[in-house]
C-alpha cells in the first residue's frame, strides 16, 4: 500500500456527512483506539499540496 503525503492549503468546503455509526466499515477500532462518541465519516473539497518523497 502506498501512501500519499500532502498539505491542505485551502478551507475544506461542500463538508458532508456520507456514514455515521455502525454504518462505518471500521468503527469498533475507533471506539476501541479513541472511545465512545458519535463517529461521522465525512468528506468534503479543498485544495493540497503533494509532497515529494
Amino acid at each position: 500500500m502506498s501512501m500519499m503525503i500532502f498539505e491542505i492549503i485551502s478551507e475544506v468546503t461542500e463538508v458532508e456527512a456520507i456514514a455515521v455509526g455502525s454504518s462505518i466499515r471500521d468503527v469498533q477500532r475507533l471506539r476501541k483506539q479513541y472511545g465512545r462518541g458519535r463517529w461521522k465519516k465525512m468528506k468534503g473539497v479543498a485544495k493540497i499540496r503533494l509532497m515529494k518523497r
